[in-house]
């Protein structure tokens, strides 16, 4: 009887055949359980969002007034379109680019016009006309700072590229560069390769953006021409600094450019 009331009185104690679990032993192992469920919870949640974060990065920003919808009679120059190799796609990774070839019979002149938007301005970050012509095959021979006087106008920095191919085809070719930086103009890209311009655009802002316009030719005057007449209908496809796009007041994106 009193055996039965001691082993009785122990277990009521906590005493379960001489172990008796310290209250320190048990607060290291409650730390230990929630440090690693914390460690588990992070790990997943970081996945997510990389996850999410890519989705984003690779999905296209469209922008409102769509670039097929750009005019192929600008003046007398006539435009058709030209396709991009899907090798240059990839690699510059824009959310919408253009490709034409245009033609002035009455001068008997041509250029070509090259427009590459993206709402994620780190990937137009090393696209420049003395990397892309080099890297293939061009050898590049001068570069100068110009402007342009558009039809309404506007003063246009920009850049104008010398480049040739090494014998025996020996082709020449000037190219024409500038940007639009959220509605700016600039020649320089240095504009838009700081830090800040190197976050995604998680929202899929249109109107954060880099447009890359490049106008080439064989002939100076084809690029000044062309580059003169169609300036302006180019910056009407993309959000001024108000996020305004002015193209859609002559622009039926269905029907294409009126007259």
């Amino acid at each position: 009887m009193y055996s039965f009331r001691r082993r009785d009185m122990r277990q009521r104690n906590g005493d379960f055949g001489g172990f008796r679990p310290e209250r320190g032993s048990i607060s290291i192992w409650l730390v230990w359980f929630f440090s690693v469920m914390m460690v588990l919870s992070c790990g997943v949640l970081y996945r997510y969002l990389a996850t999410r974060l890519r989705l984003v990065v690779d999905t296209p920003v469209e922008l409102p007034v769509l670039l097929t919808s750009f005019p192929k009679r600008v003046g007398r120059w006539v435009g058709k379109d030209m396709p991009i190799a899907p090798n240059v796609l990839r690699a510059a990774g824009n959310d919408a680019s253009l490709k034409r070839l245009y033609t002035n019979e009455k001068i008997n002149q041509w250029a070509n016009l090259y427009i590459a938007y993206t709402a994620h301005p780190r990937t137009m970050l090393g696209h420049r006309p003395r990397i892309c012509y080099v890297a293939g095959g061009w050898v590049h021979d001068s570069t100068q700072e110009a402007t342009i006087r558009s039809t309404a106008g506007r003063v246009v920095p920009c850049l104008i590229h010398r480049f040739h191919q090494p014998a025996p085809s020996n082709e020449e070719i000037l190219v024409l560069n500038f940007y639009i930086v959220n509605g700016h103009l600039t020649s320089d890209d240095r504009v838009f390769s700081g830090v800040g311009w190197r976050t995604p655009n998680i929202n899929g802002d249109p109107a954060r953006y880099v447009t890359q316009v490049q106008v080439s030719s064989i002939l100076e005057n084809s690029i000044r021409s062309a580059a003169e007449e169609m300036v302006d209908l180019v910056l009407d496809f993309f959000p001024d600094k108000v996020g305004r796009v002015r193209a859609v007041e002559y622009i039926d994106p269905l029907r294409g450019s009126k007259g």
